[in-house]
């Protein structure tokens, strides 16, 4: 297993500050984004050894305007790293503001940290 969480945690930065791992804390400061690693597995083996790994991410984006420019904003930072969206949308939210739901899934070369869609 590879962790490529604080890459991504990196790249979002360059979107917005208020990026958090958990349920976002600041409802201030807008755009608020969260993102979530929902799988790391092995998607390759050979001789007992890990040779690959998928992962996936949701991010959350929330904002009280429109979350079109951040979203747009996100996929270019996250596509950056080698992640393909595989999934967009807006998600209703109770509160009234503005949520979009992406996801990203990638296959990591365990020998080189390349990031490609297989």
């Amino acid at each position: 297993m590879k962790n490529v969480k604080d890459q991504v945690y990196a790249a979002l930065l360059t979107v917005t500050e208020n990026v958090s791992d958990t349920y976002p804390k600041d409802w201030a400061n807008f755009p608020t984004i969260q993102y979530v690693e929902e799988n790391n597995s092995v998607w390759e083996r050979t001789d007992n050894a890990e040779q690959k790994a998928k992962v996936s991410y949701k991010i959350d984006i929330w904002h009280n305007q429109s979350t079109s420019d951040t979203a747009l904003a996100v996929d270019v930072a996250v596509s950056a790293l080698g992640l393909v969206r595989t999934y967009c949308g807006d998600a209703p939210d109770p509160s009234g503001l503005k949520h979009k739901v992406m996801r990203y899934e990638g296959i990591i070369d365990m020998s080189s940290d390349i990031v490609y869609w297989n």
